[in-house]
């Protein structure tokens, strides 16, 4: 006895287009007429429904038949999981018209009508008196960014280059080292202390963004706050590197 298959309700199919060169995986009911599938490929393919001539590939990517017929249901095709519904556009679009977003005319506001707009993020934000429009909140940032600088500057002047010193950052172990560098830096702002260790746990060789600002072995150089830094008589400690 011969037993035939029931084909399912949806099919899983790609779907290319003349249009461009993408492909995308749709699934669709076999029991949508040709012209409602057409509508349903506007939104993927972009071409309108009355300009589409649709082809039917294999999986094997072999032509099967056109699907010409519009009141035809599309599960009365060979349709199956995998295949590929080729649109062939004939709107008299170009290929690749709708990828190349550069020749898309692009809506500009200059920055004057932009502040007259009352409707906008940066109009609420001046009514508010918030992030960078809150003047009183911006003075008092100012002047502790001030005062942080300050008390930087007195930390450092009080570091010699030269001297002998010890890191002892926040989580880490005391490091110690020679001062090479106090001063201002180019990569952050305020006061930095160039710390030469003794061993090789730190994190340049004085260098920073291609500017040199003391000498050392690589991994030997490191830049810290003048807070975390303690001069005095620390000798060079002996870790025993050299026993067998």
């Amino acid at each position: 006895m011969e037993v035939s298959g029931v084909s399912a309700p949806t099919v899983t199919v790609f779907i290319s287009s003349s249009l461009n060169s993408f492909r995308s995986e749709k699934r669709y009911s076999r029991s949508l007429t040709i012209a409602e599938f057409k509508c349903k490929l506007e939104l993927v393919v972009g071409s309108p429904a009355s300009c589409m001539e649709l082809e039917l590939y294999g999986a094997d990517d072999k032509f099967y038949s056109k699907l010409d017929q519009e009141d035809a249901l599309l599960g009365s095709y060979p349709v199956d999981d995998g295949c590929r519904i080729h649109v062939i556009d004939h709107s008299g679009v170009r290929l690749g018209e709708y990828e190349d977003v550069s020749k898309v005319e692009k809506y500009e506001l200059s920055p004057e009508a932009y502040d007259r707009r009352q409707n906008t993020v940066r109009s609420f934000m001046k009514r508010s008196k918030v992030g960078p429009y809150n003047e009183e909140l911006r003075a008092q940032q100012k002047a502790e960014a001030a005062q942080r600088l300050s008390e930087e500057k007195a930390q450092a002047s009080a570091i010699s280059v030269g001297s002998r010193c010890e890191v002892q950052a926040p989580g880490q172990s005391p490091r110690r080292g020679t001062v090479m560098y106090v001063g201002l830096t180019d990569f952050k702002p305020g006061y930095w202390v160039g710390v030469r260790y003794d061993e090789p746990l730190g994190k340049n060789d004085g260098s920073v963004n291609g500017k040199r600002y003391f000498e050392c072995q690589a991994k030997y150089g490191a830049f810290v706050k003048p807070s975390v830094v303690t001069v005095g008589d620390f000798p060079e400690e002996d870790y025993g590197l050299d026993e067998m």
